[in-house]
């Protein structure tokens, strides 16, 4: 199955030039970028850029995924030992039981993806700016973009790694030295505020995929939220601010329907502010539904791969969904299903799971798998063309409720909420909508070490201020790689972090400040002697 939609497509931009004729012998050079070959106009400034987004594709739903590393990490899923396999040496285990260290494969993944994202954005730079690739026209809004795909890169790394080299000139060979959060943190405001009255605010498929106005403000709107946790002073006015921009702009509205977010046909989406574009064809990368599912799903829904069977939700945070939420079915694969030919039950989802000890296989059937991505079915190959929305206009307004909400306008802030939540349940009644006292008050979720399916040692989320608002960001943004973040931000009121705080199945409590950023590998530590490892890992 082929989907037509506007992508940037990723082709070395040597191809993109023509032979003048068949006859002429003259030297044509391919390997570089010259101002002889190559003067970008029109579509082929798609392809100038290009090489700045490429990485983005296996970054988010690829191998070790940014998705895996966020949600895995977390208390809505996990990877647990299946029978044909996934022990991987512990790696999932120890992302789960947050006993990493310095050899985890995805965050380690993370920053070489977010540095060679960097790299190809800076080298486009220096060939714009150098006069390697002369424009007519233009210059100054693709470098603004290339910049601000830069900046995006740097908050990635930011919010995981947090103590990063900033490096920005191309041409430079000289090992780069290590900047604190802080300064990273300033770099990247900076950066964005600068190459803002230069950014395209035209929405459509003209920009689709690419980062425009929107992008930076909702990128914004998502480090100041986090503020606190970057620089230990909250920022919360200022989220408002710039989710006033993009809610004042009357260019997004929310999807009637929550699933079409993530349809085959999401770059339609409404609520798409910035979106990783992919392509079964000529833009792979969205795997995830190879993880998710049990390889049976092959047989019931024909597809033409076999998925791999990995990961599945935490039964306790399913157990917090409302049973009117549709965004339950929305998520997760629930229920029985049915061989298509005989009528055979093949498989039934159980909402239980027991550990993810090595040697113990969990059945392919036990943890609902993760489905929000949809998948073409029948005939689904191992890469897909679902997009990935990496902002979309639900967490504009979620990001505005939950700023009203510590700033003491808890009326206000359940409006917004209500707003999200309303298009989830039918009919949305009034015992549905939420208040500002359900947002300020703890959370549902009964956080504690699970043993055979039970809950001991019993926490519960009660100590989680504002643990209302954390839930109402669980259902919403659940499989999007939004959840470390949420936890981090949230604390009990010891002033703890959740995600440190909290125990949840397999994962105690560590009380360990130093899990809140990821190390850094020994590779990175070796190449580069300027950088010193985060505090906590040495």
């Amino acid at each position: 199955m082929f989907k037509v939609k506007q992508i940037v497509t990723f082709v070395v931009l040597g191809s993109l030039i023509m032979l003048a004729s068949c006859t002429d012998l003259s030297e044509n050079v391919y390997d570089q970028i010259t101002e002889e070959n190559f003067n970008p106009t029109g579509d082929e400034i798609g392809s100038l850029v290009a090489p700045a987004y490429s990485v983005l594709r296996g970054m988010k739903l690829g191998w070790y995924s940014y998705f895996d590393l966020q949600e895995e990490s977390s208390d809505i899923m996990v990877t647990p030992v299946r029978p044909n396999g996934w022990y991987d040496g512990g790696v999932y285990i120890r992302l789960h039981r947050h006993n990493w260290d310095r050899f985890q494969g995805q965050p380690n993944s993370l920053y070489g993806n977010a540095f060679n994202g960097i790299n190809s954005a800076n080298r486009v730079i220096f060939q714009l700016e150098s006069g390697a690739v002369v424009m007519d026209s233009g210059s100054e809004q693709v470098l603004s973009e290339l910049r601000g795909v830069r900046a995006y890169y740097y908050w990635l790394l930011l919010d995981n790694h947090g103590n990063v080299p900033i490096v920005t000139d191309f041409a430079d060979d000289s090992l780069p030295e290590q900047s604190s959060r802080q300064e990273v943190y300033n770099f990247i405001l900076s950066e964005l505020d600068e190459i803002m009255p230069n950014l395209s605010t035209e929405t459509g498929n003209a920009t689709y995929g690419r980062f425009n106005y929107w992008a930076a403000q909702a990128l914004l709107t998502r480090i100041y939220l986090n503020a606190e946790v970057y620089t230990g002073t909250p920022q919360w006015e200022e989220v408002i601010d710039r989710a006033d921009e993009i809610i004042d702009s009357g260019l997004f509205a929310l999807e009637p329907t929550y699933k079409n977010n993530f349809s085959l046909t999401n770059d339609n989406s409404g609520e798409a502010i910035w979106a990783v574009p992919y392509d079964e064809t000529l833009g792979t990368g969205n795997q995830y539904h190879m993880k998710s599912l049990p390889p049976i799903m092959q047989r019931i829904w024909g597809m033409q791969a076999q998925p791999w069977g990995g990961n599945a939700a935490l039964p306790q945070f399913i157990d917090t969904y409302d049973e009117d939420d549709g965004r339950l079915d929305d998520t997760w694969l629930t229920g029985s299903y049915d061989d298509p030919d005989t009528g055979e039950e093949l498989v039934s989802f159980q909402n239980y799971l027991e550990t993810t000890e090595s040697g113990v296989p969990q059945p392919f059937d036990w943890g609902y798998s993760p489905a929000k991505y949809e998948i073409p079915v029948p005939g689904a190959q191992v890469n897909i063309s679902t997009d990935y929305p990496v902002f979309r206009y639900a967490e504009t307004l979620m990001s505005k409720a939950e700023a009203l909400l510590r700033l003491g306008n808890g009326g206000e802030a359940a409006n917004y909420v209500n707003l999200v939540r309303e298009r989830n349940f039918d009919p949305f009644s009034e015992d549905k909508r939420v208040s500002a006292a359900d947002l300020e008050g703890g959370s549902s979720y009964p956080y504690g070490f699970v043993e055979d399916g039970e809950v001991v040692d019993f926490e519960g989320g009660d100590d989680i201020v504002y643990g209302g608002m954390l839930d109402e960001l669980g259902y919403e943004f659940a499989a999007e790689g939004h959840r470390r973040m949420q936890l981090i931000r949230f604390e009990t009121t010891s002033g703890e972090p959740v995600f440190t705080a909290k125990s949840w199945f397999k994962r105690r409590a560590t009380n360990s400040p130093h899990l809140t950023i990821f190390p850094l590998s020994d590779g990175v530590l070796n190449t580069n002697t300027n950088l010193s490892q985060n505090p906590g890992y040495d």
